[in-house]
């Protein structure tokens, strides 16, 4: 016996190294791709929140920091202009290191991913060469969400797009470690490819459709292609990006949300709005956007007031013209306010004025995106979960809005096809078949974005109300007052 005992303590020193090793390698990988400390912000206020916190995305769709920093100055040729990343109209605020909708959290190691204020803050600017002021809450006019999947995508089938070429660019503004080196070379930079032009064919079907657009973008078929395994079909969803304010008012009254009213919970909205934007469930932070949830019901709408003239003798006159003419279905008390108006409603038809020939109801694409069998999909979606979803459905209609800071929620309509507020008070004929939009200069006399000229040519993008999904017709209520009736009622409007 005497004999196995020292080959025993062999054996058990062996493994006692082995077990050791295994910890320490575990450990190592645990802490470099998995450690998952609380994100740094600036403060603890929900403003900071929305603007820069985590709603999970990083998970799934986060791109590791230094090759998200780098990707503008390697790929110039991918983005609509000069600028970086602002060449996509995202809101920028002085000093900050990433624009307003982008959050950075360490997961195992930085990344980067996006949030509800990239497609919910607006920027405004009096001048072209003034500073923009940021509208938290507010549908952002300039921001192009497809063109920055799009330059992603290309970026990525670069053959340029390499560990060499990337840790070099990265090794002008940063010193990595080599262990951060080694990481980025053999498996950030090769995996972070291979995610990308795996998503790249996941939004192919963006490819037969029209380009969303600055300010636009379709909400729902990349939640059915991503995350319900729902054919998209031949549905095109493009439409504006709505603003999220006010929202105690609405969910006191019961009103439908999403322009089609397919949810009328507000708690399941911001929930599935993450879920949307490429939050995985098993990391859905339900806690922190609950308190999120609470801010928004708190979040005020902008004051026209507050930033321009208004002639408020004129607005008197204009009171009772709203009250007649929109009260019913578009104040927050409105009979109809919060419904959703079928586009088979006699209403539509019977809204009132000659069309010149053209059929009076509104672009029906966006209410035909979410079907019964998306619907279907979506309830069933959160079964395993304590926080479940039970409130979704197809409509095939929209939702009668309030119009609460409408000053800045232009251009108007569902799909933003008409650009100005006095545009949408004639009948469609009248009102322009092509303009540009993503220009964030307001013109405050016809209440809305400058949407002609030389500036917002070059930095905006096209819209032709001809193209599918972008038809400016519908919205006949108003359109048969006289003209000083209309100015009247434009001027109340402007303190909504």
């Amino acid at each position: 016996m005497s004999d196995k005992h020292p080959k025993q303590g062999k054996w058990r020193r062996v493994l006692a190294v082995l077990l050791i090793v295994a910890a320490l390698g575990g450990g190592f990988v645990w802490w470099n791709l998995f450690r998952e400390p609380a994100q740094e912000l600036a403060d603890d206020s929900m403003e900071e929140y929305f603007k820069y916190g985590s709603i999970g995305t990083e998970q799934q769709d986060g791109i590791p920091y230094w090759i998200w920093l780098v990707l503008p100055k390697m790929f110039p040729e991918y983005l609509p202009g000069p600028g970086g990343w602002a060449s996509l109209g995202f809101g920028w605020e002085q000093g900050r290191e990433m624009p307003v909708g982008f959050s950075k959290k360490v997961i195992g190691f930085e990344r980067v991913g996006v949030n509800c204020a990239l497609c919910h803050t607006a920027t405004l600017r009096e001048t072209p060469t003034g500073a923009p002021t940021i509208y938290l809450g507010g549908p952002p006019n300039r921001v192009d969400v497809l063109g920055y999947q799009r330059f992603l995508f290309k970026s990525a089938a670069d053959p340029r797009f390499d560990a060499g070429n990337i840790l070099g660019q990265i090794a002008q503004v940063y010193e990595m470690s080599l262990v951060d080196r080694l990481l980025y070379r053999y498996l950030l930079i090769p995996a972070t490819r291979k995610a990308i032009l795996e998503q790249r064919e996941q939004f192919a079907w963006t490819d037969s459709r029209p380009d969303w657009g600055r300010g636009r973008i379709d909400p729902f078929n990349p939640v059915k292609v991503r995350a319900l395994g729902v054919d998209p079909g031949e549905t095109t969803g493009n439409s504006d990006m709505q603003s999220i304010w006010n929202m105690a008012p609405r969910v006191e009254h019961g009103m439908a949300l999403h322009w089609d009213g397919l949810n009328t919970d507000l708690t399941e909205v911001v929930l599935s709005s993450a879920i949307g934007d490429g939050t995985l469930p098993k990391v859905l932070p339900v806690k922190k956007l609950k308190e999120l949830e609470t801010w928004l019901k708190a979040l005020p709408a902008p004051k026209f007031a507050d930033r321009f003239p208004v002639d408020r003798q004129l607005a008197t006159v204009g009171e009772p013209i709203y009250r007649e003419q929109c009260a019913r279905c578009h104040a927050m008390d409105g009979e109809k306010t919060g419904q959703v108006l079928t586009l088979n409603d006699p209403e539509w038809a019977a809204a009132g004025t000659d069309t010149g020939g053209l059929p009076p109801y509104t672009d029906r694409h966006r209410a035909d995106l979410w079907t019964p069998e998306a619907a279907a999909a979506y309830n069933a979606y959160a079964a395993d979960y304590p926080w479940d979803f039970s409130h979704f459905r197809s409509t095939g209609g929209y939702v009668n809005v309030p119009l609460d800071g409408l000053w800045l929620r232009a251009p108007y309509l569902h799909n933003g096809s008409v650009p100005y507020l006095g545009e949408l008070l004639e009948p469609p004929q009248g009102r322009t078949e092509v303009f540009h939009r993503g220009l964030d200069v307001y013109d405050p006399a016809r209440m809305g974005f400058v949407a002609e000229g030389p500036d917002a040519e070059r930095l905006g993008s096209r819209y032709d109300t001809r193209v599918i999904g972008n038809s400016n017709q519908g919205h006949l209520w108003g359109t048969d007052l006289e003209p000083d009736q209309k100015q009247a009622l434009i001027e109340y409007l402007k303190l909504l």
